[in-house]
């Protein structure tokens, strides 16, 4: 759905009062009516200002685009709705312009009794024939759920039972299956299950977007996990093999070789995150962190200074 800013449609700011809405309205008035301008540009721009005009002109209306937005505006009023009890007419009339001549061909005029047409909505012709048809198919409101889930639910998958709050009051209680791989931004769509249409059209869908927590042992970057183990100085240099826990808790063997640094990243592939639509796994990266003594025996210090004379 297209989205609409009748504020800069009409050239005007959202704190202006309702004198500047009508003198912005005016003034494009005067150059787009199809009394001073031809041709299917202008007839479409006029209508577009009219449409601006018709909401931002009355207080409830504009109150609900305010804060509901574009979108969610449009999917609570239909095109009837919008034009319904506006004074288009009569400001048209005020500027001087016999506003049935352009209406004519997309709503139906009324002749009043001083002669002449008079605008009069009406959605079946302004709007290719299905003005209401159009309002009763309209899909209700989505709706945005964020779920929080810890890594392990993400790696494995899971059930959730979630409490939805209503527009008529009660909880609605639905149960989910989370699939493998829905880290953090991650949507899954839940046809039918969001907000009912105003209009009795089809109701809108539930997204839950996934909020991954904290973990105290991993941390995750896409589908890439990442852990910390510590090695001595001497398995540093000389190399050595090491137990690492995966995410699902299998015990994975890593090789370091010898004479790795400290923060070497080493990876483990196909370890990470499961990807949520298939295409195998992220991967582990494992930082070595070398554990350097703060105090050495005297032992200590005296082989390493035996090491030093070697140039080590």
């Amino acid at each position: 759905m297209a989205q609409k800013d009748y504020y800069a449609i009409l050239g005007i700011k959202k704190d202006v009062g309702q004198d500047e809405i009508k003198k912005a309205y005016r003034k494009l008035a005067m150059k787009y009516h199809p009394d001073h301008a031809k041709g299917k540009e202008s007839d479409e721009k006029f209508k577009e200002i009219s449409e601006a005009y018709a909401v931002l002109s009355d207080p409830e209306k504009r109150k609900q685009y305010d804060t509901y937005g574009s979108e969610g505006f449009q999917q609570r009023f239909s095109q009837e709705d919008i034009f319904k009890g506006s004074n288009l007419e009569d400001i048209l009339r005020e500027f001087g312009f016999g506003g049935a001549s352009f209406f004519s061909g997309f709503s139906k005029g009324k002749r009043s009794k001083a002669g002449g047409t008079r605008f009069s909505f009406d959605p079946d012709s302004m709007f290719g024939g299905g003005g209401r048809r159009q309002a009763a198919q309209m899909k209700g409101s989505d709706v945005s759920y964020e779920l929080p889930l810890s890594l392990e639910e993400i790696a494995t998958g899971t059930t959730r039972t979630l409490s939805l709050q209503t527009p008529s009051g009660p909880a609605d209680t639905l149960t989910v299956k989370i699939p493998k791989g829905m880290i953090s931004g991650k949507k899954l769509r839940i046809a039918g299950r969001g907000q009912p249409s105003p209009y009795g059209g089809p109701s809108g869908d539930l997204y839950i977007i996934s909020k991954v927590l904290p973990d105290p042992v991993f941390s995750l970057q896409d589908n890439d996990l990442y852990i910390s183990r510590e090695i001595r100085l001497t398995e540093g240099l000389l190399g050595t093999q090491i137990q690492v826990q995966g995410i699902d808790g299998k015990q994975l063997s890593l090789k370091v070789p010898p004479g790795t640094k400290h923060k070497s990243k080493m990876r483990i592939a196909g370890h990470g995150i499961p990807r949520m639509k298939g295409g195998g796994s992220g991967d582990l990266y494992v930082e070595i962190l070398l554990n350097m003594p703060k105090k050495l025996t005297a032992e200590q210090r005296r082989l390493i200074e035996k090491l030093a004379e070697t140039g080590i």
